[in-house]
């Protein structure tokens, strides 16, 4: 009898749309709304991804001998390291300078989503080394520099690690629900003056404004025309261009349905401001905020008091913020590890960022030591 293991083959394909949706959701999964068959597909039908944005759809699938999917991955040609939030510019900048071309790289992400979530949907863990020998061909038969996997879920990250792919560390911010009845609940585990200033900063933001939380089918067209206007305005002031068409947010509203959640604040019968989450099965993903008009504390309200109230009211364990904004902190968001992990072709740029990434590692870990202490909560609270 054979002990050989049984035969995978892996392949590239021409988009997530190119794979039927029961067979990609399977293994997904529904806790993680971003690796979902609707969302991923919803940015490539909308042109958000796809041809002339630097990001080739090219997700990598594994079947069985009888043909059976065991194992998916989203990846994506990138011509620049534009939307991903896990910063390689100086990387790109040596690698040239030494007479390499960085681009086209592999990103194995959720596009424009710097949120935590499974990077290899897999049947079974056994089949994720195939997955990522796939990816390695991948770049060494097409000339890519690189494949970079990013904001990878916890129980994932040694699969990488026990491939041989290079692991870094960064920081997030994110509320964390420690069972609390309400927002009130959440203020008493707060040091005084820090329950004064949150309730301070609410009542400013408050004032003058109806907020409404609006999902699914309650999203109307013009709900979505007026968030585009607020999007924009934060687009084109972050990153020059926004990443999302209109008609993402259209098929999102179509395809995510209850998924998504929509807070907008109305001044006068009028929609000023809005923030876009999507809801997952543990944890409430703050994706996207904007406004036509400027009030005080009003960002904070929407994206962050707001996220915290709602994922109360569904019980659900954390809020995902979004990147960066040590400004969170003050406002109940503690600092946590997000981790990516990185394959490079060239033996000597590889022990190059391996030596950079001891490095910075150790700089990562001290300073979440450092944030971590200096929390809004009362000692014992944390």
């Amino acid at each position: 009898m054979s002990d050989a293991a049984p035969a995978l083959t892996a392949r590239i394909r021409d988009g997530v749309g190119a794979i039927p949706p029961a067979e990609w959701d399977r293994l997904a999964g529904t806790d993680n709304p971003f690796v979902g068959h609707a969302f991923l597909t919803a940015l490539e039908d909308s042109g958000s991804v796809g041809s002339g944005t630097g990001w080739q759809s090219l997700p990598i699938t594994v079947e069985d001998a009888a043909g059976h999917l065991v194992g998916a991955m989203p990846a994506y040609a990138k011509g620049h390291s534009q939307g991903e939030y896990v910063f390689d510019h100086a990387w790109a900048d040596a690698f040239e300078r030494a007479g390499g071309n960085y681009y086209p790289k592999l990103q194995i992400a959720v596009p424009f989503t710097p949120a935590t979530g499974p990077r290899l949907l897999v049947e079974d863990e056994s089949h994720a080394a195939a997955l990522l020998r796939a990816a390695e061909a991948l770049c060494v038969q097409n000339g890519f520099s690189s494949a970079h996997a990013t904001f990878i879920e916890p129980a994932q990250q040694a699969l990488f690690a026990d491939n041989g792919w290079l692991l870094r560390s960064d920081i997030q911010f994110h509320w964390t629900n420690r069972g609390y009845a309400s927002f009130d609940e959440f203020l008493a585990v707060l040091t005084s003056r820090k329950r004064k200033d949150l309730r301070k900063e609410r009542a400013a933001a408050q004032d003058g404004i109806t907020i409404r939380h609006l999902v699914g089918d309650a999203i109307q067209p013009k709900h979505w025309d007026a968030f585009w206007l607020f999007y924009q305005d934060t687009g084109m002031r972050k990153w020059g261009t926004p990443y999302l068409t209109r008609a993402a947010f259209d098929l999102m509203g179509e395809r995510l349905g209850d998924r998504l959640l929509l807070i907008m604040a109305f001044e006068d019968g009028e929609a000023i401001a809005g923030a876009l989450n999507v809801i997952g099965g543990s944890a409430l993903y703050g994706r996207y905020w904007g406004c036509i008009r400027n009030k005080p504390f009003l960002h904070f309200e929407l994206c962050y008091y707001q996220a915290i109230d709602a994922a109360i009211a569904r019980g659900l364990g954390r809020v995902e913020a979004g990147a960066q904004g040590g400004h969170k902190m003050a406002r109940g968001y503690e600092p946590v590890e997000t981790v990516s992990a990185h394959y490079l072709v060239d033996p000597g740029f590889r022990q190059a960022v391996a030596d950079f990434l001891d490095a910075e590692r150790r700089g990562v870990a001290a300073d979440r030591e450092l944030l971590a202490g200096r929390t809004p909560f009362k000692l014992g609270d944390r």
